[in-house]
């Protein structure tokens, strides 16, 4: 089927949101903002919560202002988010609070006491998921004796949440599910028996749907109140936006590494099954679900997220930049004088960015960056290093070379990460589409409603329909002796 259609894609990433409308004339898809929104947790009493009825009218927001663009029926609507977080609801389906944000304080030490009840490596043998103190396991396990948990009768991820207020119906959608550690990585099923040993309900754990199943049909009353016409499919996409983006990786294929870059940086690869043995343990890699049956092989980097916390601390202070700004400050700063392990636990939490980035600097005994452009000349060359730290070590799980890195998302347009990364890693990046999330999200959608035929056509769809850039590695020694002491900083160093 080639007739044209319309879809929306509700994108919601843990610094901001949109709501971008994606039109299919028979062979491209062309993308167009709708509504952008901000999004940051609101601290209150001492804990992170998102403001999802905020995030609720936003969405409709944006859904009002398509039917103000456009006077055509849609063909789909869908949501992603960030993975990890939930909403408990109660038995009458009602929400039992603003869910919690990943960064809050609430986990900080619970690793420990979960592992007295189930061992490491017994939760990667299950899960395939790697061990960071946000996921969806460690928030639950930190609620034993909470009276939320205890009246819960449903949890919803962040996507299934506002999918489950459009049409009425509660699922978890797959890729979404995945990233809980609540999951069985070969089975494709809730790890029931996990949860039962750590005596966290199973019972709260929905029906699980796949990418591209169409959840319902958009609520009569919603569409009334937003004049939209009703009956509008709404589709579950690869729900968790790494997921999606990962879609609307052009060219992906079993020699290139892709980099989901944004607030967080996902580097990894698209396999056909998860990778769960003692190294991909040691090292600490994720297995999370695809969409058409794939595993994305993965690691979390911190991302941009140490730059976007340190404007803000710059604004709190009284000077404000802009990304261009901060990054020809970088660019003329002296190179490789300090390095930081992007995901050192000091950084995880909001607040003064530069100042936890001089005392990680000051603790490994390493020159002080006190201007901004030397602090985040000290950001993206250590996010470069960690990025060739990935690299080398899904090279050693997959016994294959990887000789092409695909960037996508927000930091496909920071031309200076691009190049340091392609220095860095010695392999050529191949930068963009920039909206890959929105984009992966509606490929899928396209799939569902049989406008294409399947992940390679939505591919080579997509790749007709944005431009590319790419950046040669620059021939230097300065990138591996940077890299060996790189591998000072970080708690399991690879050889490369």
């Amino acid at each position: 089927m080639n007739a044209t259609a319309n879809f929306l894609a509700v994108d919601l990433g843990a610094s901001g949101g949109r709501v971008l409308l994606g039109r299919w004339d028979g062979s491209r898809f062309a993308l167009a903002e709708l509504h952008r929104f901000a999004n940051r947790p609101v601290h209150v009493l001492g804990e992170w919560r998102w403001d999802v009825l905020q995030l609720w009218s936003e969405i409709k927001a944006g859904l009002a202002a398509y039917r103000a663009a456009a006077d055509t029926p849609l063909a789909g609507i869908a949501v992603d988010t960030w993975g990890v977080d939930f909403g408990l609801f109660d038995r009458a389906g009602k929400l039992l609070g603003n869910p919690f944000c990943y960064r809050d304080a609430r986990t900080a030490g619970v690793e420990p006491r979960l592992f007295q009840r189930v061992p490491r490596s017994e939760i990667f043998a299950l899960t395939g998921i790697q061990f960071m103190r946000i996921n969806t396991l460690y928030q639950l396990f930190s609620m034993l004796g909470d009276p939320q948990l205890e009246a819960a009768e449903t949890l919803l991820m962040m996507p299934d949440l506002f999918h489950y207020w459009m049409t009425g119906r509660k699922v978890a959608e797959y890729t979404q599910a995945t990233t809980s550690q609540c999951f069985h990585a070969r089975e494709r099923r809730w790890a029931n028996e996990l949860l039962e040993l750590l005596d966290l309900p199973s019972r709260i754990l929905p029906e699980v749907v796949f990418p591209g199943t169409v959840i319902g049909e958009l609520r009569g009353d919603i569409a009334a109140e937003l004049r939209l016409l009703d009956r509008t499919p709404v589709i579950a996409p690869g729900s968790h936006d790494t997921a999606s983006a990962v879609v609307a990786v052009p060219g992906l294929d079993q020699h290139s590494a892709y980099i989901s870059s944004g607030t967080w940086s996902l580097v990894g690869v698209e396999t056909s099954e998860p990778i769960i043995t003692e190294r991909s343990l040691a090292l600490n890699f994720t297995n999370e679900g695809g969409v058409s049956g794939t595993i994305r092989l993965l690691k979390n980097v911190m991302g941009l997220w140490l730059i976007q916390e340190c404007r803000a601390q710059w604004q709190r202070e009284g000077q404000s930049y802009s990304w261009d700004e901060l990054l020809a400050l970088a660019d003329q700063a002296p190179p490789f004088r300090s390095l930081v392990d992007p995901d050192a636990a000091e950084f995880l939490e909001p607040g003064d960015m530069p100042k936890a980035i001089r005392d990680f600097c000051r603790r490994t005994q390493q020159p002080i960056p006190e201007s901004a452009g030397a602090v985040v000349r000290c950001c993206l060359e250590s996010l470069a290093l960690r990025y060739r730290w990935v690299l080398v070590a899904l090279e050693e799980l997959l016994g294959r070379p990887l000789r092409t890195i695909r960037v996508v998302g927000g930091g496909s347009r920071n031309r200076l990460l691009c190049q340091f990364t392609a220095d860095a890693c010695s392999r050529p990046v191949i930068a963009g589409p920039v909206e890959a999330t929105a984009l992966g999200n509606i490929l899928v959608q396209s799939i569902t409603t049989g406008h294409l035929a399947d992940l390679t056509s939505a591919r080579q769809a997509l790749a007709a329909s944005v431009d590319l850039e790419q950046y040669d590695p620059r021939p230097t020694d300065t990138w591996d002796e940077a890299f060996a002491r790189f591998n000072t900083l970080i708690a399991t160093p690879v050889n490369d």
